[in-house]
């Protein structure tokens, strides 16, 4: 179990990451990349500590909290496909697939 969580504790973290690398990786003007490489991973984050995380701050029932980190994981995949990390996307898909069906049913 502990492995698990540390598993899903790292894709929280890569997910952070990957919303960074997307803004910073924009197509635009140097201001904006500097706001959305750090804007994006913070408002992703207090959305994960008001809603998703453990002891959030407006808690959420247990499929709610499951469809909400599939969408954040699954934006993340698509920022860091976005950012031309085709294949790192993949992969964090698929980790984080297998990661969610095992944490959901082994931890319930």
């Amino acid at each position: 179990m502990i492995l698990i969580d540390l598993i899903f504790f790292l894709m929280e973290l890569c997910a952070l990451a990957a919303f960074c690398l997307w803004g910073f990786k924009l197509d635009t003007a140097l201001w904006i990349r500097i706001v959305a490489g750090i804007g994006a991973p913070v408002v992703v984050a207090v959305f994960w500590g008001m809603y998703v995380a453990p002891k959030a701050t407006f808690p959420v029932t247990l499929p709610v909290r499951a469809l909400l980190q599939l969408i954040v994981f699954g934006l993340a995949a698509a920022a860091l496909y976005g950012s031309g990390f085709r294949t790192a996307a993949l992969i964090y898909g698929v980790i984080v697939i297998i990661e969610m069906i095992l944490s959901y049913t082994l931890k319930r």
